[in-house]
């Protein structure tokens, strides 16, 4: 049965990334490569594992979701990531995300600040073989100093603005992803970061829940 399926899954996966993915211009292979590989329905709870690869976002408990297949594909793909980064994730949520990053990156570090989410994340990523992610349950918001700076940053929950401590610690030529907006909507945001400052790109609208800390909102 186990196994069945696994070919099942595989099946469903492919087909999420051909039709909800490459059809709306994600090209970077290492992208598509690891939206591949990744079990997406191991993140999800047993009862919704048979929507884990449709074309919206899951509800993970605590009032959160994981993201829909393409938004995680076009922040990863905007994030420009190769072999050799180290990236911060602030949000690790269902796990997803720094799994899909995993794939790619060296190292990946995630700050959950629901500890229920960090420790299932934390147990997904060891039965996975996840061994270059990094856990800590924290307040996302102050990012991880004492492990910066990060090639790349990425926040997977809207801000009111853009966290000052997560662009301390982003290194020259780093890039960072983050949904900046009010509590309902918002825009998804690149920044790039060199010796003449900060460059801003705005990449389209997107909702996310909220990002809660002292650097973000104050509660859900």
């Amino acid at each position: 049965m186990e196994e069945k399926d696994s070919v099942i899954y595989t099946r469903r996966r492919e087909e999420m990334v051909r039709k909800q993915i490459e059809a709306r211009g994600i090209t970077d292979a290492k992208v598509l490569a690891a939206v591949r590989n990744v079990p997406r329905h191991l993140f999800v709870s047993e009862a919704l594992q048979d929507q884990a690869y449709g074309d919206f976002p899951l509800p993970i408990g605590e009032q959160q979701t994981i993201s829909q297949p393409y938004m995680v594909a076009e922040m990863t793909q905007a994030l420009q990531v190769s072999e050799d980064d180290r990236v911060l994730e602030i949000g690790t949520g269902s796990g997803y995300q720094a799994a899909v990053l995993a794939e790619i990156v060296f190292r990946v570090y995630t700050v959950e600040r629901i500890y229920t989410l960090f420790s299932r994340a934390r147990k997904l990523f060891d039965a996975l073989s996840y061994h270059n992610i990094v856990t800590r349950y924290s307040d996302g918001t102050l990012g991880w100093k004492d492990e910066g700076p990060f090639d790349a940053i990425i926040v997977t929950a809207g801000a009111p603005d853009i966290p000052y401590p997560l662009v301390s610690q982003l290194a020259q030529g780093g890039r960072m992803v983050i949904p900046v907006g009010d509590q309902h909507s918002q825009e998804l945001v690149k920044l790039y970061k060199d010796e003449k400052g900060i460059h801003r790109t705005d990449l389209g609208g997107c909702r996310f829940v909220k990002l809660v800390g002292e650097h973000g909102w104050k509660s859900l």
